[in-house]
């Protein structure tokens, strides 16, 4: 228990003081006229204002409360390297053992894991988190048990106590890593991108050491082999071989004796895109669904197109010879013969054999197909008559044979069942609402997939593959009317767009196909396929291990599931025939950018309150009381502040002056004034 005097004024401060005033003012006339009862009025008067500010003895009753320690242990993926974790566990538990034999003394323990993503180790998150929790006047002081490699110190709280670094790891520490100092998220096909890369060795790294060999994969296959030098920034030229996500690993192999390999392998994920896309569009003859392919193709700022038109066939008899007929010389040996593996996408619009390009153009335009070109027949009335382009050296490379017939009336295009599945033609709208044609080129299915019919169902649309190349045709020269909004129009730049690009072999439109899609530790697997089921798809980690991902439907064609990655790195993927590579996880996982032990990250936040670091393999320091803003850390010791709180259960509170008491002393002293002033 302890006692103490408190004011507890009947009337306000200032009023009192005023009271006071004019009373020490009256006393000090009396005296100065030498009033002979001065002295004893004056008594009265300040029993008085004793009696008016309340004087009470307060007495309460105190119970001490504990100080408070925390323990923060860290146990991020760093902490996992060499011995830290049994350090860790180790100092840990001697601290906590010598802290319970110390009075009036609590400890908190709180463990710290890897942050979400690529956060880091989060400290003083976790420090925030526990002050918010405990009295900050119990705080005595905090611990943190960690290899001092924290990524939030900037969020460092103001502390009410001291707080020390036990540092795990070992001086003899050394690591190696490879840092990817740029990589741009797009490249161009073909064309090298220039990534710079640096090899790194920190701490007691072993003298003499001056290069380290790199390995360089790419979507996982065999790597390629390099020595480089270490501590040196080096420009390295690499040429993406496809479109789509190309996954690029760099990897150095692990040194002998370095703390872990985690940092010496580095994932790049790059678009391949094309610089251009290069399209000779050959038109027959002047028409509407001209205009059409010209608006699609010029629309895309992407595409370089070489346009030519037939305006004067040559059987008009008018003596004009064939070289003749165009405005200006147009190359066509030189675009058929010479640059014609220039081109991603030669497109013939109704198209029929005049003579103008000779029976050895379309030859070379069908090893064109067979190396992997891309040829789309949009097919108008001559594609069915002698003078087809189906009757020249393309005839075997194209889908469906005509048989003689053109058709004149009025239908819908439909989606087939197979159409459904297939990237070019799913989810176009519904057909309901589509316009009409009122043409049809009537053709006979022969190879390749049918994705579109017409009339009575006949094919409308028909892609194949052949060789290395892809070849489309389109049984009608109507598609313009959807464009015009015939009867409401449909979707015709979206189909020709789709179109376009599956032929230029774009991977999203891809029939056959298995890709991930990463977003942090998780993927989310795609398979696209024609066929009505798939089986389960092999993942393989980073480590080797396997497992059987089943996959489900998602929409006609579509096969997804869900994945979490446990680990950082590049997983494969198989099924079937088809495979495919990922990585999961940051290029450089944070965690790892710095491996060797350090306090130079918390140092600012020890010494405000002059806390220190101790290194645990130089053994357990001792534990000391300190009185706040004393050095709290020195030689194999760190010092706790008592914080001497306590709880206040009950409080009792007695007048000095009780009234009766005021009454009898400013009564007798009046009256003594009084007697003193009559005797004179």
């Amino acid at each position: 228990m302890t006692g103490t005097v408190i004011f507890d004024p009947l009337i306000p401060w200032p009023v009192l003081t005023v009271v006071a005033v004019i009373t020490l003012a009256g006393i000090v006339l009396a005296l100065w006229r030498g009033l002979s009862g001065w002295a004893l009025r004056g008594l009265a008067a300040l029993v008085i204002l004793a009696a008016l500010s309340g004087p009470v003895y307060q007495i309460e009753d105190r119970a001490p409360l504990t100080d408070i320690v925390l323990m923060i242990e860290d146990e991020s993926a760093s902490q996992r390297l060499s011995d830290r974790t049994e350090q860790t566990v180790q100092t840990a538990d001697a601290l906590a053992a010598e802290i319970e034999t110390r009075d009036n003394t609590e400890l908190r323990r709180i463990s710290v894991g890897d942050g979400e993503g690529d956060e880091g180790t989060l400290v003083m998150a976790a420090l925030n988190a526990a002050l918010a929790e405990e009295p900050r006047a119990r705080i005595a002081g905090i611990l943190v048990i960690s290899d001092g490699i924290v990524h939030d110190a900037v969020q460092a709280p103001e502390l009410p106590a001291p707080m020390h670094l036990l540092q795990t790891g070992r001086l003899a520490d050394w690591d190696r890593r490879l840092v990817v100092r740029n990589a741009p998220a797009f490249a161009i096909i073909g064309e090298p991108v220039t990534l710079t890369l640096r090899v790194e060795d920190s701490g007691a790294a072993p003298a003499g050491a001056v290069s380290a060999p790199l390995e360089i994969s790419v979507d996982g296959n065999v790597p390629e082999h390099f020595t480089i030098p270490i501590g040196v920034d080096v420009e390295l030229p690499i040429t993406l071989p496809h479109g789509g996500r190309n996954v690029i690993q760099f990897s150095v192999p692990q040194a002998e004796g370095e703390l872990t390999d985690r940092n010496n392998t580095a994932l790049i994920q790059m678009n391949g895109v094309r610089d251009r896309l290069r399209v000779l569009l050959v038109s027959g003859e002047p028409h509407p669904g001209g205009r059409t392919w010209r608006n699609l193709l010029k629309s895309d700022s992407s595409v370089d197109l070489v346009h030519f038109t037939i305006l004067r066939p040559p059987e008009k008899q008018d003596g004009v010879p064939v070289d003749e007929l165009s405005l200006i010389a147009f190359p066509t040996r030189e675009l058929f013969l010479e640059k014609i593996n220039d081109f991603d996408l030669i497109i013939f619009d109704r198209y029929k054999r005049r003579g103008i390009l000779p029976a050895i153009y379309l030859d070379n335009v069908t090893n064109y197909i067979n190396d992997g070109g891309a040829v789309l027949v949009a097919a108008g009335p001559d594609f069915a008559t002698a003078d087809s382009i189906f009757r020249s050296p393309l005839g075997p490379m194209l889908p469906a044979q005509p048989t003689a017939r053109v058709i004149e009336e009025r239908y819908v295009p439909m989606v087939t069942d197979l159409g459904q599945r297939h990237p070019v033609t799913t989810d176009l709208g519904d057909a309901e609402q589509w316009g009409a044609w009122l043409r049809q080129v009537d053709v006979r299915h022969r190879s390749g997939e049918m994705l579109m019919t017409g009339v009575e169902e006949r094919p409308l649309l028909v892609l194949d593959r052949v060789g290395e190349g892809r070849v489309a045709l389109i049984a009608s020269d109507h598609a313009w009317l959807w464009s015009r909004g015939f009867e409401g129009g449909g979707p015709q730049l979206e189909l020709l767009r789709r179109l376009a690009h599956w032929m230029m072999k774009e991977p999203e439109l891809e029939e056959e196909a298995l890709w991930a899609e990463a977003n942090g530790q998780s993927m989310r697997i795609i398979r696209q396929t024609l066929a009505d089921e798939v089986g389960p798809v092999t993942v393989t980690r980073p480590n080797g291990e396997t497992l059987e991902v089943t996959l489900d439907e998602v929409s006609p064609g579509r096969f997804e599931a869900r994945y979490f990655g446990p680990e950082i790195g590049l997983y494969r993927l198989e099924e079937g025939a088809h495979s495919a590579v990922i990585g999961l996880g940051p290029a450089a996982p944070r965690e790892f950018e710095r491996t060797i032990a350090t306090d130079e990250v918390l140092r600012p936040v020890l010494t405000s309150l002059r806390g220190g670091t101790i290194r645990v393999e130089d053994g357990l320091p001792a534990i000391r009381n300190v009185r706040a803003g004393r050095p709290a850390a020195g030689r194999g010791w760190i010092g706790l502040t008592p914080r001497n709180a306590y709880e206040t259960r009950d409080v009792t509170q007695a007048g000095l002056l009780p009234p009766w008491l005021v009454l009898l002393l400013a009564g007798g002293f009046l009256l003594g004034g009084w007697l003193r002033e009559g005797r004179h």
